[in-house]
């Protein structure tokens, strides 16, 4: 049996140095965005979402960010889901990306609230249409009996609606607008960089290191 307390790796590949990063946590998530993407590694667009249901316990799931800009993180579900449910509870979550081969992590916190009907609706209508029919085939988080239930209920969905589904009622996009960013670089003998950028009274975002 494979011992895991021995599993070991040294963290040598980049450094993040405070006079070499951005003073705007978002310009800098767009270079490491950018990178992961142009470095060719799996999904660089996955990350993880965290949220906290009203008895306080926890939970996370791997989601695909879809837009950031000045405005915030943006990803699209469906609202009666489990994630759909705590954050209706409580609207504060938290991000996580996870770069493996670049030894990079960025975590960003902040309050979630729901995008327009009009760009759930625009990106709705440019997805795949097997998606667009899944939007309706699955009742996300629910028990069902198996998974035939979502094969039969893809093709009542798919004659129902042919080519033009329209976008459920129940699923549309979030965003969350971040007001805690950290970026995380594995340096050698674990002694790491982490960047930590906290938004201040009028917008401004205060630079701080912490220890690893």
């Amino acid at each position: 049996m494979t011992n895991i307390a021995d599993l070991r790796k040294s963290y040598e590949r980049a450094e993040l140095d405070e006079s070499a990063s951005h003073a705007d946590p978002l310009q800098q998530f767009d270079q490491w965005l950018k990178e992961a993407i142009a470095s060719k590694i799996p999904e660089p667009n996955a990350m993880t979402v965290a949220t906290v249901a009203s008895n306080l316990r926890p939970s996370t799931r791997v989601v695909l960010i879809k837009g950031y800009d000045e405005r915030g993180i943006t990803w699209f579900t469906n609202f009666e889901s489990r994630k759909g449910q705590e954050l209706a509870g409580n609207p504060f979550a938290a991000l996580q990306f996870h770069w493996v081969e670049l030894e990079r992590v960025v975590r960003i916190e902040g309050r979630v609230e729901k995008v327009s009907a009009e760009e759930s609706d625009a990106y709705f209508h440019s997805r795949p249409l097997d998606s667009r029919v899944g939007a309706w085939a699955s009742p996300q988080s629910t028990v069902i009996s198996g998974r035939g239930v979502l094969v039969a209920n893809a093709a009542k969905y798919a004659a129902k609606f042919l080519l033009q589904p329209p976008r459920p009622p129940h699923w549309g996009g979030y965003r969350l607008q971040p007001d805690r960013w950290e970026f995380w670089q594995g340096r050698k003998s674990r002694l790491h960089d982490r960047l930590r950028y906290m938004q201040q009274p009028g917008g401004l975002w205060l630079r701080e290191r912490l220890a690893p």
